[in-house]
């Protein structure tokens, strides 16, 4: 079975893309989730318009990934955390942590998207990507530095 997808379907294929699917899977899964619509003799026009506006709006969507990632490449984010021995900080730098500043900057990114495989919980520098769109990725710098001690008086 033929479908158009209106959607990205992990694993399957993207937004636009014509693809082959077994028909139950079709017809259960996809279909009713108005994740595709069905390829057939009648509806060929009909399916050809669809995927050619499609095709226009992920053009679009494009061009707005890239004027983010661009935006997103210039980016250093400052923690300031107080560590101990060895500049093992106390507590760590999570992907929560980078989206909450990140906002304050202007930017509005789901916390899924800052591919951060584990916390940060050392002092240093780090590059953490950023999936944008699809498979394009942007990455923000990001240091962790030690607090600064109030001075005692």
């Amino acid at each position: 079975m033929k479908v158009l997808l209106k959607q990205d379907v992990e694993k399957l294929g993207h937004k636009g893309d014509i693809v082959d699917v077994a028909p139950g899977f079709g017809r259960n899964y996809l279909i009713p989730r108005k994740l595709a619509v069905e390829v057939t003799p009648q509806n060929i026009k009909q399916i050809e318009l669809q995927r050619q506006s499609l095709l226009k709006k992920i053009e679009r969507e494009k061009l707005s990934a890239q004027e983010l990632i661009n935006r997103l490449n210039q980016v250093k984010l400052v923690f300031r955390r107080k560590a101990g021995e060895k500049d093992m900080i106390f507590g760590s730098v999570s992907a929560g942590d980078i989206k909450e500043e990140l906002e304050k900057l202007g930017f509005s990114l789901e916390k899924k998207k800052i591919l951060l495989d584990e916390p940060i919980r050392r002092l240093g520098h780090y590059t953490i990507p950023i999936k944008v769109y699809r498979d394009e990725k942007a990455e923000i710098h990001v240091e962790v530095a030690r607090e600064e001690m109030e001075a005692k008086s």
